[in-house]
């Protein structure tokens, strides 16, 4: 594996399960950004290594926040393998800017499928054993999409945390 690191349109060469990552610093924008891109699985291992992926990105935040990025992350993996074809993408865009707080971007993509699903959750049936992965990204996200496609697929979220004026580092 190996990486480019500092500015935009780097280039990245990936292992299938091998998270690769590259760090902008002192941008334009003077904002803290590190990337994550990784292929996952395609089976039904592709949920806990995304999971895992996202804990190495976002290492050293706040619990709730891992959390919640490791169940959304999760689901648009499992959606990912569930309704489409390989090759399966994971990217993890971890910012902080210059204001505090922290920006995390997570984009699940797929090769496509034959029968593209709907782009907004719909509620499942009380007893149903599937069918909350969207209505959950939805519920935990601060915003969110889903670009179903025969050619490709792409399911985005961003979750947002303000500074705490009084947190100290951890």
């Amino acid at each position: 594996m190996s990486t480019s690191q500092g500015s935009p349109g780097s280039v990245l060469e990936r292992d299938v399960g091998r998270p690769a990552s590259i760090s902008g610093r002192g941008h334009v924008s003077a904002t803290d950004t590190s990337t994550l891109i990784t292929d996952l699985p395609y089976g039904p291992e592709a949920a806990q290594v995304a999971r895992e992926a996202v804990a190495v990105a976002l290492h050293g935040t706040q619990s709730e926040l891992l959390d919640d990025a490791r169940l959304i992350t999760s689901e648009l993996a499992t959606n990912a393998f569930a309704s489409g074809n390989p090759p399966l993408v994971l990217c993890v865009d971890r910012t902080t800017p210059t204001t505090g707080g922290l920006e995390v971007e997570i984009t699940v993509t797929d090769g496509g499928c034959p029968h593209p699903t709907p782009s907004s959750p719909s509620a499942p049936e009380e007893w149903a054993e599937s069918g909350r992965g969207l209505v959950i990204v939805e519920a935990l996200a601060d915003t969110w999409s889903l670009a179903p496609g025969t050619h490709g697929t792409r399911a985005w979220c961003r979750l947002t945390r303000a500074a705490h004026p009084s947190a100290s580092s951890n």
